[in-house]
């Protein structure tokens, strides 16, 4: 295998989690190709192409040097894949397997819908042809500057049922930003994103909280549930796709069969490494605690807020709150979770109040899986804490519990020893898979 070369070509490729992917399928030669446009020419004329797959901007450039294009390549207009056998190099498009795996593993039905498609690049092609293959009533695309664009969607378009995004807004590292608000879209049923990086972007987060709205609600009267604009959504962010157009090509570098359960194997797994355990809660409910033993039981590396925040600022909480105020350090609080969460495979114990902004319960969840540590308040001790001290806890606990739930995917009660409440995390978080 090492005599020929196999990887992934783009023009920058720091972002990508292909390597990984491809080596846990076998494939140890696989590595990183990053080429500036004038380069592309020579490189796919080598002989000692084993198999590639290509990402932005030459899913399209790399046709021109096909001898051999897929059908299915063809009719999309697009090639993420290369082969070359024989001396001849075939092009093929895998990202529609992984786009169509994505949406079955969602329980996501395109069939009859009608079906916004955010972008118009090569990735948009494949979304557009997938959505047709599956019986879209409508296939609308959506650019910037097209006759369906982002003044006019809501007009033209907000009785759409499903929507994919294919821009890479929201995309690491610019992970704080969505294309369009759901809002728009009075009848959106399905949501799908194929971007991985974060595992949940700021679009996901919405249709999420849309769903989780509507669970809540779903006993009140249906034209009350409309009015509010709730609606059940089903959702799914891109690595499921990423896997699996990824097994696909390999099954066409190689010539073999692979089953979906290797797929399943890889994106737990994927997910697992790159996902951060994130625990919320009241001040002393044993965060730092329960961190450092989910880090000894996980091998991750521990993340203590807020002495990230007393490291940057050179100060401790106490000094801060009463030199510069609450808001200063909510302010600093944010910037150093905003960049925590940046990397994955953490652990993170958050500080009590990190939930009172949205844009940190998002940053959490863009990256986490989060867990709310409850205890009672009789529990929790007051000692070096200002807000804690400054105020009835139960008082700020009743404000704060709606963020911590509303923040957290799971409640864990924290009245266990520790070693029990992290193993019981560590747990749920295996099982989980991202799902």
């Amino acid at each position: 295998m090492g005599e020929k070369v196999y990887g992934l070509l783009g023009r920058k490729l720091g972002h990508s989690w292909s390597v990984p992917i491809h080596q846990a399928l076998g494939c140890e030669d696989y590595r990183l190709i990053e080429l500036e446009p004038e380069a592309l020419g020579d490189f796919l004329r080598r002989e000692d192409i084993g198999g590639l797959n290509v990402t932005i901007p030459y899913k399209r450039d790399v046709m021109a040097f096909c001898d051999v294009i897929d059908e299915g390549a063809k009719a999309i207009g697009s090639v993420n894949t290369l082969v070359r056998r024989g001396g001849k190099l075939y092009g093929y498009n895998t990202d529609i397997d992984g786009f169509l795996y994505m949406l079955r593993r969602a329980r996501i039905s395109l069939m009859g819908k009608k079906v916004v498609v955010l972008g118009s690049g090569g990735a948009s092609l494949t979304a557009q042809a997938a959505a047709k293959r599956e019986g879209a009533r409508e296939v609308v695309v959506v650019s910037r500057t097209g006759p369906d664009n982002y003044e006019n969607l809501s007009q033209r378009h907000g009785d759409a049922e499903a929507l994919v995004n294919t821009t890479p807004v929201g995309m690491w590292p610019d992970m704080a930003g969505r294309p369009v608000d759901l809002a728009l879209f009075s009848r959106m049923e399905a949501v799908a994103d194929i971007i991985y990086n974060p595992v949940r972007t700021e679009l996901l987060l919405q249709a999420e909280e849309i769903d989780r709205d509507f669970h809540r609600m779903s006993d009140a009267p249906r034209d009350v549930l409309v009015n509010a604009g709730l609606r059940p959504i089903r959702y799914t962010g891109g690595l499921p796709m990423l896997v699996r157009q990824a097994v696909r090509a390999e099954e066409l570098f190689f010539d073999r069969s692979i089953p979906d359960s290797e797929t399943e194997r890889i994106l737990a797994g994927l997910w697992q490494e790159r996902t951060n355990i994130v625990l919320v809660g009241m001040p002393g409910c044993g965060k730092t605690t329960v961190g450092q033993e989910l880090a000894q039981l996980s091998g991750r590396p521990f993340v203590d807020l807020d002495k990230r925040i007393v490291d940057s600022a050179g100060a401790s909480i106490s000094e801060i709150f009463a030199q510069e105020g609450e808001e200063t350090f909510r302010h600093l609080e944010s910037l150093v979770l905003d960049d925590v969460c940046t990397q994955g495979g953490q652990v993170i114990a958050t500080g009590g109040g990190a939930v009172l902004q949205a844009e940190n319960r998002a940053a959490m969840r863009r990256t986490g899986r989060v867990y709310f540590l409850r205890r009672d308040l009789d529990l929790l001790p007051t000692e070096g804490r200002p807000l804690s001290q400054a105020g009835s806890l139960e008082e700020m606990y009743r404000l704060r519990r709606p963020l911590y739930n509303a923040a957290a995917d799971v409640v864990i009660d924290n009245s266990v020893a520790l070693e029990r409440t992290a193993q019981l995390i560590w747990r749920d978080f295996c099982e989980s898979n991202g799902d």
